[in-house]
């Protein structure tokens, strides 16, 4: 297809309507319907894989956008009553198959590339440092959706072709894609789904962004590639088939590609998404790490970090831990915390609700409570902890800096709540001697590395509250 013809197309075709709806569509959604891409480490600009991400969850409703579409282009002929006259011209009716598809597949990829382009400018201009390569395949197989189920879409229309066919098979699309969407389950530490992994996997939008070192691992971009381009030669078959036997031939690039796939796509849910062992890799400033994804915020944290920890080796001696590492272990909504086993490191989140806007001496503080009394229950933006295990790390927090109990901002826990039950614990745990009080709370910081009793129980010597 050369310029002339796709500058035409462009013209007479429904394909810039196509375009425009799936840009301004995406970007409204994005910027004025408050939701987890706004929030958090996962924020859709915090990093190029969330970006990516963010932008492919999108086709929930872009790609059945996509289908009834190119249905409606599909049916362009039809209404315009020249089918049997464009039948009786020298031109193969592939020719005109492709340039149809074609102008179709170049308006919409335009259009999500220009999501993808205002995406990334927003992560560039963004507090980030970490550039890999990865989150393309994620966003080219995203485009690669659109045209195909644009394709398909005007080739069933072309069998087909009635007005409830667009609309028809964009319910379809719609409905399909929310049976087969994958879902975030409590049970697994990775996404999950009702239907089996592989035919989830059929599916062109990914589940939600929880996990921020999470992407999709090489076999899935493999095998939906292939089903993809296989729904693209079916739709693009069946635009240029004028015989019913023609047609039936038209669904084998489908029925191969999607054979095909459900072969290489993976069975099993850890397969799916995996952790970036790059964005994972430790990034440090002396005894202060995080993940290589982070390494912008390393900056502000080292500093911070030191002086937490020298507070705590002048506190607890040779008991105090020694190191701050980000966690970089994917866990389920509601799962423990994977804790070191190591009792000298302390692992810190980033998605912890207390430090997300912590800075200096805010931040010295939330890290010296989550050295002494490390959570078994994380905070999130969609958990809290319990208010036992908040309650202990601001009364180890008031005894390594000295001072009486302050509420930890940050929680869904009431400052009157976090008060009374501190005031009632630091009484009873003052009135020991130091030395008895110190072991206390060497205790407490045990059962809280191993996760194996409550803190606070053990900080008081016994639940009395």
């Amino acid at each position: 297809m050369n310029l002339r013809i796709l500058r035409i197309e462009l013209r007479r075709s429904v394909a810039p309507w196509a375009g425009a709806v799936v840009l301004v569509t995406s970007l409204a959604f994005l910027h004025l319907v408050p939701g987890p891409w706004w929030t958090g480490t996962t924020l859709w600009t915090a990093q190029w894989t969330s970006m990516a991400l963010w932008t492919r969850y999108l086709l929930v409703f872009l790609w059945p956008v996509a289908v009834g579409l190119g249905a409606l282009q599909g049916l362009r002929d039809h209404r315009s009553k020249v089918a049997e006259l464009l039948a009786s011209t020298p031109r193969p009716p592939l020719h005109r198959a492709a340039s149809l598809a074609g102008t179709m597949a170049f308006a919409l990829g335009s259009a999500f590339a220009l999501l993808v382009l205002v995406g990334s400018v927003r992560v560039i201009a963004g507090d980030t440092s970490y550039t890999p390569l990865g989150w393309l395949p994620i966003s080219l197989v995203a485009a690669l959706a659109l045209a195909a189920g644009a394709a398909l879409g005007m080739g069933v229309a072309r069998t087909l072709p009635s007005v409830l066919t667009p609309p028809a098979l964009a319910v379809c699309a719609f409905l399909s894609v929310s049976f087969l969407r994958q879902v975030q389950s409590s049970d697994h530490v990775l996404p999950t789904s009702a239907a089996p992994n592989r035919l989830s996997l059929l599916s062109p939008p990914v589940v939600d962004v929880r996990e921020t070192l999470l992407t999709l691992s090489v076999p899935v971009h493999l095998g939906q590639t292939l089903w993809l381009l296989g729904m693209a030669a079916t739709g693009l078959a069946l635009l240029a088939a004028t015989r019913p036997r023609t047609r039936l031939l038209a669904l084998t690039p489908l029925l191969a590609g999607g054979a095909l796939a459900l072969l290489v796509l993976p069975a099993h849910p850890r397969d799916t998404y995996v952790v970036d062992r790059a964005a994972a890799a430790q990034v440090c400033d002396g005894p202060v790490c995080v993940a290589a994804v982070r390494q912008a915020r390393l900056d502000s944290l080292a500093g911070p970090g030191k002086e937490a920890l020298r507070l705590m080796r002048g506190a607890l001696g040779d008991a105090a831990p020694a190191t701050f590492r980000e966690t970089t272990v994917p866990r389920a909504l509601g799962a423990l915390a994977r804790q070191p086993h190591d009792s000298r490191s302390v692992f810190i989140d980033f998605d912890d609700t207390v430090m997300a806007d912590a800075t200096g001496d805010r931040l010295t503080r939330v890290l010296v409570a989550q050295g002494m009394a490390p959570l078994c229950n994380p905070r999130s933006v969609n958990e809290s902890g319990t208010l036992e295990d908040t309650v202990a790390q601001s009364i180890a927090l008031a005894w390594v800096l000295g001072e009486e109990p302050r509420p930890v901002d940050g929680t869904m826990h009431t400052t009157k709540g976090q008060t009374e039950l501190a005031g009632r614990v630091w009484e009873r745990f003052t009135a020991l001697p130091r030395a008895e009080q110190r072991q206390r709370i060497i205790a407490m910081r045990a059962a809280a590395v191993s996760c194996s009793q409550d803190a606070l129980t053990v900080l008081a010597g016994g639940r009395f509250w």
